[in-house]
């Protein structure tokens, strides 16, 4: 892999006090707190379980929009709205990522994190440490093991019989057993989930389809992308059958986390008719031919193996990644096609 690395595989923190001050600022201008109330790191820490160092920097951006002031003893103390301190807070001194109210704690890193063990299986297996993941994002503990607990439910990690957390190297035995998992699953899913259709869908799904198939070169990453969530996540999505649906999540999770980590770094494999593959599927749902839609499905996801494996051969050849706090190397592999 070359160029430069993406934030999140190169180990750059995200920032874990825009919840925080996301939160809080959002609460002082409803009137949530009233004027002259205290706040302190060690509150603000323990409240969005975060390190004392992200809080203050809450802290010292909630005093730059002028929601709060230093107090004369420790700590600070809120300007509340209409408070006779502090200048007049504008749309415009909003912080950028209000959504992050919406977010636990784990949601934060989680991305980062997965990215971070993810790009690492293809050259060897790793120990997770929750401690030291702990400190590496200025987390609390509990944060981490709901991370770690995520990680496990998407396949990603696992625990040994000594309690400890192992990301498995992703070799070319492991590959092809997730995309068998995958054309077997797949098409059943996708023949229980043809009689839960809505009338228009499949319509509309390939118009899309088509559109990206006309765009050619002009078709960016977004939209393959979600051309194929649209057969792989939406249409498989109308499956009512749970322990089926959650049995494909795992295979699914784990190569397209591999596939959004590499996808914008590899060169494209010449001749990927993907979108061709797709349209036999549609087709063939569109007349009502839905075991021969599941076939074209199982054929698709057969070669998209071969695509999968000559894509993270070619990344983890080149691949030159940071050492991150938290990951212990233990076995390395040697991705063979």
């Amino acid at each position: 892999m070359t160029g430069r690395p993406n934030d999140a595989v190169s180990g750059r923190s995200p920032k874990l006090y825009q919840r925080a001050l996301a939160v809080v600022a959002s609460e002082i201008r409803s009137g949530g707190w009233h004027d002259a109330a205290r706040l302190n790191e060690t509150a603000i820490a323990k409240r969005f379980g975060i390190s004392r160092a992200p809080a203050r920097q809450a802290l010292a951006e909630l005093e730059a929009l002028g929601l709060v002031r230093k107090s004369e003893g420790r700590g600070y103390q809120v300007v509340a709205r209409g408070g006779s301190a502090g200048p007049e807070v504008t749309d415009a001194a909003e912080p950028d990522d209000m959504q992050l109210h919406f977010l636990a704690s784990w949601e934060l890193i989680y991305r980062q994190v997965e990215l971070e063990i993810v790009s690492r299986t293809s050259i060897a297996s790793w120990r997770i440490n929750e401690v030291a993941l702990a400190k590496a994002f200025g987390v609390s503990r509990t944060v981490a093991r709901e991370v770690v607990a995520r990680l496990q439910q998407r396949g990603i990690v696992s625990k040994d019989d000594a309690g400890r957390w192992h990301a498995p190297s992703l070799t070319t035995r492991h590959v092809n057993q997730l995309y068998e998992l995958r054309w077997t699953l797949e098409p059943l899913a996708l023949q229980q989930a043809f009689a839960h259709l809505p009338d228009d869908l499949l319509p509309n799904l390939f118009i899309d389809l088509r559109q990206a198939i006309e765009a050619g070169d002009a078709a960016d990453g977004a939209m393959l992308d979600a051309v194929e969530q649209q057969l792989h996540g939406q249409l498989l999505g109308y499956c009512d059958n749970a322990p089926l649906m959650q049995a494909i999540s795992l295979p699914q999770a784990i190569l397209v986390a591999h596939h959004r980590l590499y996808q914008p770094k590899t060169p494209p494999i010449t001749d990927e008719p993907f979108l061709l593959e797709h349209v036999e599927v549609f087709e063939r749902l569109m007349a009502g031919r839905v075991a021969d839609a599941g076939a074209a499905l199982a054929n698709h996801l057969k070669i998209s193996r071969e695509r999968a494996m000559l894509r993270i051969a070619n990344a983890a050849r080149g691949l030159s990644l940071p050492d991150v706090a938290y990951l212990e190397r233990l076995r390395d592999v040697e991705f063979s096609l």
